[in-house]
């Protein structure tokens, strides 16, 4: 997976407070049993009207916005459902930040485990954000991942990401790759448990010894590890 340090392009504005994950990816397009098509169905009401025309006034319909890959949102963005297909569609329409005060709960954590980087800022330099996207069309944002920085013009606004997801972006790894980082610690775990609490160890093996299901490992004996 590649490393993220910077994420540099045109800031679209979206001063919508509270935009739901069903206004980002509307139910209609959750039909498949795959990702593909959700960036069709990003924002769609907002992007298009009842006959399917697009809504002049939008940002994202705008020629100056057409490869935008930030978007800066108000307070409070995601909240809603846990619908992942939100997080896909912005990723498959190209967005690779979104900018906002505040985000829904599971939004945000959707967003970062899928490599969305979402910075939240200050409601006082969102709001400056998000004016000057507005007032400058075609104005361009760079995020720096390593310094939790944005730069937008002459100024620099910090941002706030959680450590464990910095190091995540920075070092390319994703949720797999950062639990075999702590992989020693995890078999140290199961040694111990084995010896503190043998009725515990291997207990799905022994439950079902005959199941096929989920192929056991070879492990050392009496280790609990995985020898792979």
């Amino acid at each position: 997976m590649k490393t993220l340090h910077i994420i540099e392009g045109v800031a679209a504005p979206l001063p919508i407070v509270n935009l739901d994950t069903d206004q980002i990816m509307p139910k209609q397009f959750l039909r498949g049993i795959d990702k593909r098509g959700l960036d069709k169905g990003l924002l769609y009401e907002l992007r298009f009207d009842e006959q399917g025309m697009k809504r002049p006034g939008f940002a994202l319909n705008q020629t100056v916005y057409a490869d935008t890959r930030i978007l800066i949102g108000a307070a409070n963005f995601g909240c809603g459902s846990s619908r992942e297909h939100a997080v896909w569609g912005l990723i498959q329409y190209g967005i690779q930040a979104v900018i906002a005060p505040s985000f829904g709960e599971i939004f945000y954590s959707n967003a970062l485990n899928n490599r969305l980087l979402a910075a939240q800022v200050s409601e006082a330099d969102g709001k400056l954000l998000l004016a000057a996207a507005s007032t400058h069309p075609g104005t361009t944002a760079t995020l720096d991942v390593e310094t939790l920085t944005i730069h937008m013009g002459a100024k620099a606004f910090p941002f706030v990401l959680p450590p464990r997801h910095q190091e995540a972006f920075l070092n390319g790894l994703d949720m797999i790759g950062s639990t075999l980082k702590v992989q020693a610690d995890i078999a140290a775990f199961s040694r111990r448990r084995a010896q503190t609490h043998p009725w515990l160890h291997d207990v799905a093996k022994k439950a079902f010894p005959h199941s096929h299901i989920c192929p056991q490992p070879s492990r050392s004996e009496g280790q609990g590890m995985v020898t792979e």
